[in-house]
């Protein structure tokens, strides 16, 4: 989140101190100058709008949804260099597909289940998302692959390591359905406008409900 605030002030200091030195000439190229300012109320601009947004992580908008493949980008991009750097790829093969889901729902239970795959198994691996569109809503399923090549670099993890009672708790107040299937990451997002029929809780005690019928 502290890359996506400043990444975009970045280039302002570049461009300032490119403008500085144009206006040190002695006979200062003012097209030029007035070229650079644009572009530092360009920056300033997409500046603001990504701390805008990136505050809805922390006090999410009521009822804000995304497309699918749209939610899916946003939280991988968020996690990707840093999952890179402890040796572990993200291959996203979702899709774009009708239909909209909440948006604080993906934000919180699939960024955490990339987290909790990545804290209960070792680098370096793969993270395989693929989704596809089910009548009671997309079907998102998160698998990891063990693969040769390096570990990347290892350290200590700045907080706890995520259990699977958390990830239960995060998907249950989203009216998430969680399940784990042949060691896959399995979550049904309810589409938008059919999350209100939800009972907290009650995606979670549905899958618990099947997978004892399945036991059974």
């Amino acid at each position: 989140m502290r890359h996506h605030l400043v990444v975009n002030l970045q280039p302002i200091g570049m461009i300032y101190e490119v403008m500085d030195r144009r206006l040190r000439a002695p006979s200062p190229d003012l097209a030029n100058v007035h070229d650079s300012a644009q572009k530092i109320n360009g920056f300033a601009r997409a500046a603001l709008n990504s701390c805008l947004d990136v505050v809805t992580w922390l006090a999410p908008e009521e009822n804000a949804g995304t497309a699918v493949a749209d939610g899916v980008r946003e939280c991988v991009g968020l996690l990707a260099t840093s999952l890179s750097f402890r040796g572990y790829a993200v291959r996203n093969e979702v899709a774009q597909l009708p239909g909209t889901v909440s948006r604080s729902a993906m934000r919180n239970v699939l960024t955490a289940a990339l987290i909790y795959s990545t804290d209960q198994s070792p680098a370096p691996a793969e993270l395989v998302l693929s989704a596809t569109q089910e009548p009671g809503g997309l079907r998102l399923v998160l698998e990891l692959r063990s693969t040769q090549g390096a570990q990347g670099f290892a350290s200590e993890a700045g907080y706890r390591h995520l259990e699977w009672p958390d990830l239960q708790a995060l998907a249950a107040a989203e009216s998430v359905e969680l399940s784990q299937a042949h060691g896959a990451l399995v979550m049904l997002f309810p589409w938008l406008g059919e999350v209100a029929a939800l009972q907290p809780g009650a995606a979670i005690r549905a899958g618990i409900s099947s997978g004892s019928s399945r036991a059974r």
